[in-house]
């Protein structure tokens, strides 16, 4: 899980009974490796050379599967972004064993102590990784941004190129990166605004020793480089959904906006962290003024995704507009080919398309079967990364048992009632009948157990 850091192993045994209980595999069976040490070898023989020109990646500083660097020039008022994506179909063959495994992992899993790739390390880390260790086969995407944050796909093509430097978010300078870096980065998030777009980004969540054998639950809010460096991300998959659109083929990211229900549910809980939600403002409008570096309202950010309707796959259809709320515009996954199977065929399908040529029957047929197997794949991730957030909530509460904590109910059900505690991001269900959502409370702990990953909580008002 990407949103949670761990730097002391508080969480060690208990993320070692996750991995059991959801089977997340720890090694690749050895035909899959054999497959993946032969293709690691294999030269590039389409791909044109762009070694001249100078690319960077931006990454967290430890990382190794690097999908995505990029290169930045002016076109009058335009800026071109060439988005140069690992080309994994480079390396791995419709059926062969790598290809057979990756359909039975559909992307990487991610835990605080370390993941699951979707491909072998010796490509993923190493041969089809965007290093600065030398040149390396890329398809570059070129999108044409303009000046109002407007996105277009001009050109896709396989090639070598040689990142010049591995950025780190933590340490980059401004100087580090290719001219125009910034403005584009400008230019996209100002359009999202203009669309009303609400997309969020939560900040992650650590596990923070305490001193006293007692943890919490912080926030480290994003930092501005991978705010930007996002942007670039949006941009090119825009571009390509726009494109695929067009031509009447690809995979497109859907996501509904959230319900009345849902919505109101998200009042409650702002009202549970003091926050002031103007009643008449929307929740797109409003999220945009929420501040990452206040813990409470970071809090609510994590909500707010929490609280979406879950973003899927949906195939090209005839008479159809596929559309993602969060983003407010059509919107497609072409961009982690590393650690998500669908980006490959997505990537496939833009060549082609770019270049005047058919898709692959192969790439089309794998279109109508992928929406399943990467919703298993999510279905997933999201229990492991709800888990381990039960986990985190259960070794932070711990010792703490019989404290008394101020909540919020922001649901109702069957059994009692939903609520948010106002001082820590913990949701929880407690015992509690003849309330109604935004009724307050107050509740003690009577348990958190680290083995099971509960919490239980007793009304006391």
């Amino acid at each position: 899980m990407k949103a949670l850091a761990d730097p002391d192993n508080a969480l060690a045994h208990g993320l070692a009974t996750i991995r059991d209980q959801f089977q997340v595999p720890d090694a690749f069976p050895a035909p899959v490796l054999a497959a993946a040490e032969i293709a690691a070898a294999r030269a590039p023989a389409q791909h044109v050379d762009r070694t001249d020109r100078r690319f960077v990646t931006l990454d967290p500083a430890a990382s190794t599967d690097l999908d995505q660097a990029f290169a930045i020039e002016p076109s009058g008022a335009d800026l071109l972004l060439h988005y140069a994506i690992a080309d994994v179909a480079w390396f791995v063959d419709d059926g062969d064993a790598l290809d057979t495994e990756a359909w039975q992992r559909g992307t990487t899993r991610y835990l605080p102590d370390g993941k699951a790739g979707l491909y072998p390390p010796i490509l993923a880390e190493g041969a089809a990784s965007l290093l600065p260790t030398g040149p390396r086969p890329a398809v570059i995407f070129t999108v044409r941004v303009a000046p109002d944050g407007g996105v277009r796909l001009d050109g896709a093509e396989r090639a070598i190129i040689r990142s010049a430097a591995k950025l780190a978010y933590d340490s980059v300078r401004d100087s580090d990166l290719p001219a125009g870096f910034a403005e584009l980065a400008g230019r996209i998030q100002a359009a999202e605004d203009r669309r009303g777009a609400a997309r969020v980004d939560p900040p992650e969540q650590e596990v923070a020793a305490l001193g006293d054998g007692t943890y919490q639950l912080a926030f480290r809010p994003l930092l501005e480089s991978e705010n930007r460096n996002a942007a670039m991300s949006l941009a090119t998959n825009m571009a390509i959904a726009d494109a695929l659109q067009a031509h009447h083929t690809g995979l497109f990211r859907v996501m509904a906006e959230p319900d009345a229900r849902a919505v109101k549910r998200l009042r409650h809980t702002a009202s549970a962290f003091g926050l002031t939600w103007p009643d008449a403002m929307p929740l797109t409008e409003y999220e945009r003024t929420l501040d990452a570096i206040d813990p409470r309202q970071a809090a609510f950010m994590l909500a707010i995704r929490r609280a979406g309707m879950g973003a899927s796959y949906v195939p090209y259809r005839d008479g159809v507009v596929p559309w993602h709320a969060a983003m407010a515009a059509t919107y497609a996954h072409a961009t982690a080919p590393l650690r998500r199977l669908a980006d490959r065929y997505v990537v496939r399908a833009t060549l082609a398309i770019a270049n005047g040529q058919t898709v692959p029957d192969v790439v089309t047929e794998a279109f109508t079967r992928l929406p399943q197997v990467m919703a298993r794949a999510d279905a997933l991730s999201g229990r492991i990364d709800r888990a381990v957030i039960d986990l985190a909530e259960a070794v932070m509460l711990h010792g703490q048992e019989g404290q008394v904590f101020p909540a919020v109910v922001t649901d109702v059900t069957d059994h009692g009632a939903r609520m948010q505690l106002r001082d820590l991001p913990v949701v929880a269900n407690v015992s509690a009948h003849n309330v109604t959502p935004g009724d307050a409370l107050r509740v003690r702990l009577t348990a958190a157990d680290r083995e099971q990953r509960t919490l239980s909580f007793e009304r006391i008002n």
